[in-house]
């Protein structure tokens, strides 16, 4: 059987890369993280000036689209996939809390969407690949074999965020963590052009409770029940 096309959507926070990647590598297949690419963007433009103070004239922003080159490289080393903008490696940049605040106002922009959701797709054609994101199962593939939607509780959420951003060494409080994630949900669910939603044929994981193997364990369950549907 041909491989499939494996759609995760969910949440800020609730281990969808972690996840992507986890069952990419049980699979074999290609991983494609749809949350660098916008991240990608938005410190292409906070480079450039344009976002300032949570704000940005949309013109040009928008004048720089034809300016950002994001491509993957997999680090045979660390065994990690790395973001390239223009050719150069921000997978660090991109995952730091300054561009975290910014990325969900720049995702709502109808042409950057476009932008990406293109790119996703060509990236996507052959099958074989793992991507997760906001609108993976609903708009980038929406005939994806198997589709995946995750969540887990606020106070967890905000939780892991913090931890992981402390790790990085970054000074933030709790309650900011927080207030991020809320307003990020706000944004995303509410945006005009493909707002988080949950697919109707996709299945729901509510992980506050799973650790990382329980969470890979249930995924793949439901996964290869799935190829062995396709397979009779």
């Amino acid at each position: 059987m041909e491989k499939i096309t494996i759609a995760i959507d969910g949440y800020s926070s609730c281990g969808k890369s972690t996840l992507a990647k986890e069952i990419a590598r049980e699979l074999n297949y290609i991983y494609i993280d749809s949350g660098a690419m916008y991240r990608a963007v938005t410190l292409h433009l906070m480079n450039k000036g344009i976002i300032k103070d949570h704000a940005f004239i949309e013109e040009q922003a928008l004048q720089q689209l034809a300016n950002i080159d994001i491509d993957f490289h997999f680090d045979s080393q660390t065994e990690k996939s790395e973001t390239l903008l223009n050719g150069v490696n921000v997978e660090k940049e991109i995952r730091s809390s300054i561009v975290s605040r910014e990325v969900s106002a720049v995702s709502a922009l109808k042409e950057v969407r476009e932008k990406l959701v293109d790119l996703q797709q060509k990236l996507g054609q052959k099958g074989g690949v793992v991507m997760d994101g906001r609108d993976i199962g609903t708009v980038v593939f929406p005939n994806a074999e198997i589709k995946l939607f995750m969540t887990a509780s606020n106070n967890i959420r905000a939780e892991r965020r913090y931890k992981e951003l402390i790790e990085k060494g970054e000074n933030i409080s709790k309650n900011d963590v927080g207030a991020d994630l809320a307003r990020r949900d706000h944004i995303d669910m509410t945006r005009e052009i493909s707002p988080l939603s949950k697919a109707t044929d996709a299945i729901e994981i509510d992980n506050s409770n799973l650790t990382r193997e329980e969470q890979l364990d249930l995924a793949l369950k439901y996964i290869n029940e799935k190829i062995e549907l396709a397979k009779n």
